[in-house]
C-alpha cells in the first residue's frame, strides 16, 4: 500500500482535519491542530507530505522518525501538532487495512471505557454552580472549570475570595463525591499561585491543572510536591523528551499530553508509559473535535495509568458546531453514568462524514485565542 494524497479542511468551530487517502482505496483520518494556527499546521502538514507520498503507510514507527528527526530543526507546538494528525490518520488506516481497532493493534484494552468530564464556566467562570449542577443531572461525575479571570504577580484577595466562593459553591451543589478540576490555564504566577493551592485544599478538588506555566513548574516543586491537591500539568508540552523532566521531578502527579499535539497517538503512548514508571497518571488533554478524541480513547484503551478523559461537547468554544456533527454515528460517543465506552470498529473506531466536512470546510475559521490586559494596561495570560 501507498500513500497517494493529504488533504487537510479547515473546520468551524476551530479544527483542522486530515484525510489521507491510499492506491488500495483506505482512508485515514487524523486532527492536526494548534489552536488558533489552523492555517500554519496545514502549511506544516503540506511540507511534511514530501516525506509522505508514495511511502507504505503501514511503517508507522518509520515515518515518525524521519517526520521528526529528518528536519534539522525539531518540536515545538506547529511541527508536533502536524506530525500528531498525520499520526492518527496513519493508524486509522493501519486499523482499517487490518480489520482491528487501534489500541489492538497496540497490546489490546486493559479497560472497556473511561471516566470523562465536561466543561463548565467559560473564559470568565460565572454561574458555575448552577452549571455543575446540571451537568451531574446529564449523569457526569467531574466537572473542570477555569479558576479565575486576569490575575497580576500580585494581586487581591478579592480575587482569591471569588474563586473559593466559586468552588465552594459547586462542591455544596454537587456533594463531596462529585469531581471538580480547577484549571489555573497558566493564567496565575507563582505568588499567586501559591496562595490559591493553598485555600483551595479544603474541597479536595479532583485536580489543580496548570498552577503555572509549563515553563516554569521548577518554581514550585516544593509546593506542588506537598499538597494534598494532585497536581495536572502539560498541555503545552510536545515531545516526551519535554515531558522528560516534568515527570522525574515528582512534582506532577497527572501528566496531560494532547494527542493532537504531542506526536500523536505514536509519542502519547511512549509518554504515558515513561509516566506509568513514575506513578503518575494520564489524564489527556481534549478540547478538540472527534477525531482528537477518538485517538485519545484508543491511548486510553491500553494505558494503564489513564483514570479521565476530557471532551469537548458543549465547551464555550464550540459555537457553530460541536464534537458530534462530523461523525456519521454520534452514539460511538455516548455517555453512561460519566462513563465513555472505547471505540471499537476498526481504526480510529469512528466514521468521519466526508460530505459534511467538505461543506463546513467552505466556511472554515479564523479563531484566536482572546488577547486579554490587566487593568494597568499590561498584558494578562489568558
Amino acid at each position: 500500500m501507498k500513500i497517494t494524497s493529504m488533504t487537510t479542511f479547515t473546520v468551524p468551530p476551530r479544527w483542522l482535519f486530515l484525510k489521507i487517502e491510499t492506491d488500495e482505496g483506505i482512508v485515514g483520518w487524523g486532527e492536526p491542530i494548534i489552536e488558533g494556527k489552523a492555517a500554519t499546521v496545514a502549511a506544516a502538514v503540506d511540507e511534511l507530505s514530501d516525506l509522505l507520498i508514495g511511502k507504505d503507510p503501514a511503517n508507522i514507527e518509520d515515518l515518525w522518525t524521519i517526520m521528526y528527526r529528518g528536519g534539522f530543526y525539531r518540536g515545538g507546538p506547529i511541527l508536533m501538532s502536524a506530525i500528531s494528525g498525520i499520526d492518527q490518520a496513519l493508524w486509522d488506516i493501519k486499523g482499517k487495512a487490518l480489520g482491528q481497532p487501534v489500541h489492538q493493534l497496540l497490546g489490546g484494552k486493559v479497560r472497556d471505557r473511561i471516566r470523562t468530564y465536561s466543561w463548565i464556566g467559560g473564559d470568565r467562570p460565572g454561574d458555575t454552580a448552577a452549571a455543575a449542577l446540571e451537568t451531574k443531572n446529564r449523569g457526569f461525575t467531574a466537572v473542570k472549570m477555569n479558576a479565575t479571570e486576569e490575575m497580576q504577580f500580585i494581586d487581591s484577595f478579592t480575587k482569591v475570595d471569588q474563586v473559593i466562593e466559586n468552588v465552594q459553591a459547586i462542591r455544596e451543589a454537587t456533594g463531596e463525591d462529585f469531581g471538580i478540576g480547577v484549571d489555573f490555564h497558566g493564567r496565575v504566577h507563582k505568588p499567586m499561585a501559591k496562595v490559591l493551592i493553598k485555600e483551595l485544599e479544603p474541597y479536595r478538588l479532583l485536580f489543580i491543572e496548570e498552577p503555572v506555566l509549563s515553563e516554569h513548574f521548577g518554581s514550585l516543586r516544593d509546593v506542588m510536591a506537598n499538597t494534598p491537591t494532585p497536581i495536572a500539568l502539560g498541555e503545552r508540552l510536545f515531545s516526551r523528551w519535554d515531558f522528560r523532566e516534568v515527570i522525574a521531578s515528582g512534582a506532577v502527579d497527572i501528566i496531560q499530553p494532547d494527542v493532537s499535539h504531542a506526536g500523536g497517538i505514536t509519542e502519547t503512548r511512549k509518554i504515558a508509559m515513561m509516566a506509568e514508571a513514575y506513578d503518575v497518571a494520564l489524564a489527556l488533554h481534549c478540547p478538540l473535535g472527534p477525531i482528537a478524541l477518538a485517538a485519545c480513547l484508543q491511548v486510553d484503551a491500553g494505558s494503564y495509568n489513564a483514570f479521565i478523559q476530557e471532551q469537548s461537547l458543549g465547551i464555550h468554544y464550540n459555537t457553530s458546531n460541536d464534537l458530534l456533527d462530523y461523525v456519521t454515528d454520534p452514539s460511538m460517543f455516548n455517555y453512561d453514568d460519566g462513563m465513555i465506552d472505547i471505540p471499537s470498529g476498526p481504526g480510529l473506531g469512528i466514521e468521519v462524514n466526508e460530505e459534511y466536512v467538505i461543506e463546513r470546510s467552505a466556511e472554515g475559521h479564523r479563531w484566536r485565542n482572546p488577547i486579554w490586559r490587566h487593568s494597568d494596561g499590561s498584558f494578562a495570560e489568558w
